[in-house]
């Protein structure tokens, strides 16, 4: 399936598992996380830097005192979700559409 983004929604965009974690391929496509607030707006969630590594003895990775930073993604275009678990292996993976325009949800599909 390739390198997907993470997308955790809390907008309603339907009945069931839509308002979780999501995937979808049409965005950076870097595992990068995303976040759709209840309002329809989609935010970019960095983590870079939130962690050292750390080379006494034996090589480590600890987590340092700077948090990740949420920053406002202002994307146009359609982009097509799917469920980050699906667990009913006998049916398809069900999909979903949606339009955003400068980074706030216009239609869902």
């Amino acid at each position: 399936m390739g390198l997907y983004d993470t997308v955790y929604s809390t907008y309603d965009l339907g009945p069931g598992f839509w308002n979780k974690e999501l995937r979808t391929h049409n965005l950076n496509g870097y595992l990068s996380y995303f976040w759709i607030d209840p309002k329809g707006f989609i935010w970019m969630i960095d983590h870079g830097g939130t962690y050292d590594f750390n080379y006494s003895e034996k090589f480590s990775i600890v987590k340092n005192s700077n948090h990740g930073k949420v920053s406002p993604f202002f994307f146009s275009g359609e982009l097509e979700f799917y469920p980050a678990r699906w667990k009913a292996y006998y049916a398809p993976t069900p999909t979903i559409n949606v339009s955003f325009s400068n980074g706030k949800i216009v239609k869902v599909l």
